[in-house]
């Protein structure tokens, strides 16, 4: 039985929504692809990268895992951690927020020593905001000119 009724899909509707489809594959490999920055150019102009999503590579250094800390909305984070990421140019602050809510005891994700690429966004000092540390599980930027990059996702280098 043949139906040519409302929901057959017409030919330019499909050009269409095949278009999109590849330019939202290609938009998202390019995305994918790209290049890293340095920690020294971070570290030159941290208002200029404040809140980017950004690519850095480089070695992991001093892994610390944090005590569960408290959010301004009063749930409980666990399994967060920071580490430095090392580069050719310079050492960056790195923190890998917990999971809030869920009490659990999570190991660090990555290790002394290890080679990775990590998608993270910026926060500079001087915008506000809090940063995670060892004072009480997080900082006000304000007050520590810290610089910091907060993991969103972490991939090891293969060489």
């Amino acid at each position: 039985m043949i139906h040519n009724g409302p929901h057959i899909l017409n030919r330019p509707i499909a050009r269409l929504l095949f278009g999109l489809t590849a330019c939202l594959f290609l938009h998202g490999g390019m995305a994918a692809a790209q290049e890293a920055v340095t920690v020294q150019e971070i570290l030159t102009d941290p208002a200029l990268f404040h809140l980017r999503q950004i690519t850095l590579r480089g070695t992991v250094r001093h892994v610390q895992p944090l005590d569960p800390y408290e959010i301004p909305a009063g749930s409980t984070c666990y399994g967060g951690y920071l580490f430095n990421l090392e580069d050719d140019t310079a050492t960056l602050p790195v923190a890998v927020p917990g999971l809030c809510g869920v009490p659990m005891v999570k190991d660090p994700d990555v290790e002394e020593g290890a080679r990775v690429a990590v998608d993270a966004t910026v926060q500079a000092p001087s915008h506000g905001g809090y940063a995670l540390s060892f004072k009480g599980g997080k900082i006000t930027m304000d007050q520590e000119g810290v610089v910091q990059a907060i993991a969103n996702r972490i991939t090891p280098l293969v060489e």
